[in-house]
């Protein structure tokens, strides 16, 4: 060790050729470092001491200052000796430095967009970035991809799907042939850089722009695909069945490593289909093969099945002739969109500790019209029930309910319920005062501010002023939360008996037979094509977390809404803001 000497200035030290490495500890026999270990000495002490520090000849055996070295591994003492202080590894002096194990870990962490500026600092980095775990960790955390690319029984996807049987004329037995790729070589790099983030800004919630008709599109990743699912309400009155799901389009890549798009629309299985991004927050689908749409026998067999998965029942099995003409002008309606739809996000409304119930989706009775889906949002002491599917009357995207929560509505006992014109008098009790008081408001009210109120969207802000001038509301909403017939404020409101007025209709003759709160309430009707839009006074029924009614006083009728249970990601509004602003627009889509 003569170089280890010069820079000491002695001779040949014990400690200096000595390596305590862990793997040796218990055998105890002295190890001599390799060239590296030495090197890397050499160039810190080189540093350390300008670069020379005195041979056996320069008379450095004199005693002198203690020099350390920066890995904490050695320092030279008083005596001139190097002396070994630390077993561990040098400390990495960058990021290129540590090992690839650790940065693999790192890299895994960093949103996928960030990767490729990484891969820019040099081979290393790049080489590091072909680990399958890093893509597979972003696929997973940032679109929920949770099947393996060597899985074959994809999700979303039947066996059926998968393989289809080609004849070939020259040889009897059929063979099958393979309609999806071979996702053996590919890799979670290409799955994240051309499928899932190309066309991350299509997930989450939309609603077509099928006339008043409107719907509810929810884009997912399922296993290796990105499908668009239709959700199409349970078939009427069956308001508490879970929703059912028709897929519209999916995306998926071929061995091409290119992503296909394919309509899914139709009786003839997948069939080539396009997707066009055109302004925020909106994209349209495009069908390329339409005959694949049509059926052998023409457009009454075509009816005749979208009658059976829309209604669950034959033509023959609807008596009521004005539900007839309803069912056949939606199917010449909604047929004209089995080419191009366009499709605009919405969002599930945020949750806030004082909300009466969790809000979101439900489906709810609509007579006639049948089974709709409708939207719970609350505004300050206001619940609102906003349409994503509608009708003729009333389309999509209106207020179907406007509930006042701090107007509660105490039911009388079980004779009285029964009686429509008892109910009756107590909601429009309430109807009169609500008006009194809009009329007073609006003489007391400067005509600039109130034209400014009326030129925001459906007085979405309106009522939290006038709830904020009216200290004495505001207390009877907090009361009123507890509920009507609850004798202290805390804890969850008891349930009282509740029967439905003698003489109002109800889709579903299976309701709730008991309720927790009640409040005053208005609902929309109209006539044929939104004519003479209309909110009459009615009663909001709470039952429990999960349902909800409406009494229509005006059409003596009864609607039951369910919550929607399905997991929805990609969905919730980033702040109540954007929530507003799109409700807005939803208004104005069909207005």
């Amino acid at each position: 060790m003569a170089v280890c000497a010069r820079l000491c200035g002695v001779g040949q030290s014990r400690r200096c050729r000595r390596r305590q490495r862990q793997n040796q500890q218990d055998q105890g026999s002295d190890s001599d470092m390799d060239e590296e270990e030495e090197e890397q000495i050499v160039g810190q002490l080189q540093g350390d001491v300008g670069g020379g520090g005195g041979g056996p000849d320069s008379g450095g055996a004199t005693a002198g200052p203690s020099v350390a070295c920066e890995h904490g591994s050695c320092h030279v003492n008083r005596g001139g000796s190097l002396d070994r202080t630390s077993t561990g590894p040098p400390h990495p002096q960058s990021l290129a430095e540590l090992p690839p194990e650790l940065l693999v870990e790192i890299f895994s962490l960093l949103p996928g967009t960030a990767l490729p500026n990484v891969a820019l600092v040099g081979k290393k980095f790049r080489q590091i970035l072909n680990t399958e775990t890093i893509w597979r960790r972003r696929c997973m955390e940032e679109f929920g991809m949770k099947d393996d690319l060597r899985k074959l029984e994809v999700g979303g996807v039947s066996s059926r799907d998968l393989y289809v049987k080609r004849v070939n004329p020259r040889v009897k037995s059929g063979r099958f042939m393979k309609l999806l790729p071979d996702y053996e070589h590919m890799d979670y790099r290409d799955v994240y850089a051309r499928l899932l983030h190309p066309y991350r800004h299509i997930l989450g919630l939309w609603q077509p722009d099928i006339g008043p008709y409107g719907g509810l599109l929810n884009v997912v990743v399922d296993g290796l695909f990105i499908i668009g699912w239709m959700y199409l309400p349970p078939h009427d009155p069956r308001v508490e069945d879970p929703m059912r799901r028709r897929p519209l389009f999916r995306i998926h890549m071929w061995e091409s490593q290119k992503a296909t798009v394919e309509c899914m629309y139709g009786h003839k299985g997948p069939h080539k289909g396009d997707i066009q991004t055109g302004k925020k927050d909106e994209f349209s689908t495009k069908c390329n093969q339409t005959d694949h749409h049509r059926m052998p026998g023409g457009r009454q067999e075509e009816f005749r099945t979208w009658l059976e998965e829309e209604w669950g029942r034959t033509l023959e099995e609807i008596f009521h002739e004005h539900m007839q003409e309803l069912i056949l002008m939606k199917f010449i309606y909604t047929s004209q969109y089995d080419n191009c739809l366009t499709y605009r996000r919405i969002y599930l409304p945020p949750v806030m500790p004082s909300d009466l119930l969790h809000p979101g989706l439900f489906k709810g009775t609509y007579g006639s019209h049948g089974l709709e889906i409708v939207m719970l949002s609350f505004h300050g002491t206001s619940a609102r029930a906003t349409k994503l599917t509608g009708d003729p009357n009333v389309p999509a995207g209106q207020l179907t309910l406007d509930v006042d929560l701090s107007r509660p509505v105490v039911l009388p006992d079980l004779e009285h319920q029964r009686n429509i014109e008892e109910l009756s008098r107590l909601v429009l009790g309430v109807h009169a005062e609500v008006q009194r008081e809009e009329q007073q408001q609006a003489k007391d009210t400067p005509a600039t501010v109130r034209g400014a109120a009326e030129g925001a969207c459906g007085d979405a802000g309106a009522a939290e002023e006038v709830e904020e001038e009216e200290e004495e509301r505001v207390t009877c909403s907090d009361s009123c939360r507890s509920g009507p017939s609850s004798s202290s404020s805390t804890g969850p409101p008891e349930a009282q008996p509740f029967v439905l007025p003698l003489g109002v209709m109800a889709r579903n003759e299976v309701y709730p037979r008991t309720c927790r709160k009640c409040f005053y309430g208005t609902g929309l009707i109209a006539g044929h094509g939104f004519t003479s839009p209309e909110r009459t006074p009615g009663l909001f029924v709470l039952f429990d977390e999960d349902r909800f009614g409406f009494i229509w006083l005006e059409l003596k009728s009864f609607s039951l809404y369910s919550r929607l249970t399905d997991h929805l990601a990609h969905a919730h509004a980033p702040n109540m803001e954007r929530f507003e602003a799109m409700l807005c627009n939803m208004q104005s889509w069909t207005s």
